[in-house]
């Protein structure tokens, strides 16, 4: 028998390296990035804390957004649902507690309250009885302009809301790739200066330095790419909650002339 039988072909050495050494050889990867980011230079290790806690940060936003803003479209098809079908706005004034999320009950109340209070102006009282004429008078609205300016503050109210700590991930997308470049500058800035002091350009010299620099940027990119993300998609909803809410003014106004003018 021909003794080059006996000899494993390339193809099932490549295949054994992969069963045996694939693991191993991934764990001693993971285990090399953490020596590298062990053995940093504090200011690359600053670096690197402060885009983690932009990172942390950043994600709590972003859970916590999302699940904000779920509960108020929920609370917000509600509450429309009970305004359209109500007969009397004391009816929707009476659910507005249980609904308290939805931007829509803070607008609804800014203009019950607003038109309330003219409505109470305008009806009779004992320094300025009603005319002998056999049926009261209907109140009436003395400013329908008066109330449509109450509905513009409270929607630019609930809009600060719903903006709140959003601008933080822009803020996040922003400066996180700079803080991570200003770490990959310092790490090559070390890498060459050890570079100086060993006196060799050998690749084991030069490798661990720029790998520590590396590690900063994709740091910088993890926490940056999600965050450009979210800031859109949370732009765009808040976006679709201010359509709403101007929606709703025009029918609150177009029911307060209809009823009280």
């Amino acid at each position: 028998m021909d003794s080059e039988a006996l000899l494993p072909t390339p193809g099932w050495f490549f295949l054994a390296l992969q069963l045996d050494g694939g693991a191993p050889l991934s764990r001693a990867a993971a285990g090399d990035i953490g020596a590298l980011i062990l053995s940093a230079s504090p200011v690359v290790k600053a670096v690197l804390v402060i885009l983690l806690i932009f990172s942390v940060a950043s994600w709590g936003i972003v859970f916590l957004k999302l699940w904000s803003y779920r509960g108020i479209e929920r609370q917000s098809n509600t509450f429309l649902e009970v305004f359209r079908k109500s007969a009397k706005f004391s009816e929707v004034q009476a659910v507005c507690p249980s609904l308290g999320a939805s931007p829509l009950v803070g607008m609804f109340q800014a203009g019950y309250a607003e038109l309330t209070a003219q409505l109470r102006q305008s009806a009779p009282t004992p320094a300025n009885p009603a005319p002998a004429t056999g049926a009261a008078p209907r109140p009436t609205l003395k400013s329908l302009t008066a109330v449509d300016r109450a509905l513009l503050r409270a929607s630019a109210t609930e809009v600060n809301k719903l903006e709140k700590r959003v601008t933080f991930l822009a803020t996040t997308a922003s400066i996180t790739p700079f803080i991570g470049l200003f770490g990959t500058v310092w790490g090559i800035m070390s890498a060459f200066l050890n570079i100086g002091a060993q006196g060799s350009t050998d690749l084991a010299v030069v490798a661990p330095g720029i790998a520590e620099a590396l590690i900063a940027t994709a740091l910088g990119l993890f926490a940056a790419i999600p965050a450009v993300y979210f800031y859109n998609h949370f732009t765009n909803k808040v976006k679709t909650f201010a359509s709403e809410m101007d929606d709703f003014a025009l029918e609150f106004l177009n029911i307060s002339e209809r009823n009280f003018t």
